[in-house]
């Protein structure tokens, strides 16, 4: 079984926002046919997380603004170090990406779109996931490299509806959740439905998926989770 970095597409009626450009960004980009993003939300600043920057470009021969990176402090200075040409004023190529950092320090409006940062913990430094909210579609919280989520960030999760979330593999791990601290979490914060992401290899999901609950299941490449818009919200 193939499995490609870990990353989410939404789509709403007026945006299209990507979560992370990990390698594997142009593979699953024309594999799901998609030809527009408004901005990127980056959780953290790891190579499997950001390394398809480059491949940005393909989303930027028709923009003459800017295309927003959102992501923390810590995370927007590792992307201008280490992607540090197209940050540079002399980046005026038409075609190029053309960065837009913007430190998230609060909610972030996308036309009727809510996304929320939530900060968890990865192994010894803080990542953030995030939190969808839109009117008349169920909440979504998306956190794909965590290991403790601190007390200041559970109530965004408490009764989640649907919550994607970090489940390595089986063994201890010092910066993922394991399958069995991913269970455990989901069940404490109450989540409706739950998807397992950022998985190892060497985790049988076609073995595993026999002992989880009906609500809990492994995300997999190219997963859609469609929400009918109510047209009265």
């Amino acid at each position: 079984m193939t499995r490609t970095r870990s990353s989410i597409h939404l789509q709403t009626p007026d945006f299209s926002i990507l979560v992370d450009s990990g390698p594997d960004l142009r593979e699953q980009a024309l594999r799901e046919n998609l030809a527009r993003v408004d901005a990127v939300l980056y959780t953290h600043a790891h190579l499997d997380h950001i390394t398809g920057f480059d491949e940005l470009r393909a989303f930027c021969w028709h923009r003459d603004a800017p295309l927003p990176l959102y992501g923390s402090a810590d995370c927007l200075a590792e992307l201008k170090r280490i992607f540090s040409w197209a940050f540079l004023p002399t980046n005026t190529y038409r075609g190029y990406i053309k960065p837009d950092p913007i430190e998230t320090t609060g909610p972030i409006q996308f036309g009727k779109l809510t996304v929320t940062p939530v900060p968890v913990i990865h192994g010894s430094m803080k990542t953030q996931g995030y939190r969808f909210d839109y009117p008349g579609t169920p909440s979504i919280a998306y956190l794909p490299d965590v290991k403790t989520i601190p007390s200041e960030s559970r109530p965004l999760l408490l009764d989640i509806p649907v919550l994607i979330i970090d489940a390595l593999h089986r063994r201890e791990h010092a910066t993922h959740m394991n399958l069995t601290e991913a269970l455990a979490t989901s069940e404490e914060l109450g989540a409706q439905q739950v998807y397992l992401t950022h998985l190892s290899h060497e985790l049988d999901v076609t073995e595993a998926q026999h002992e989880l609950p009906s609500h809990i299941q492994f995300a997999h490449d190219g997963l859609k989770l469609h929400f009918p818009l109510d047209a009265s919200v």
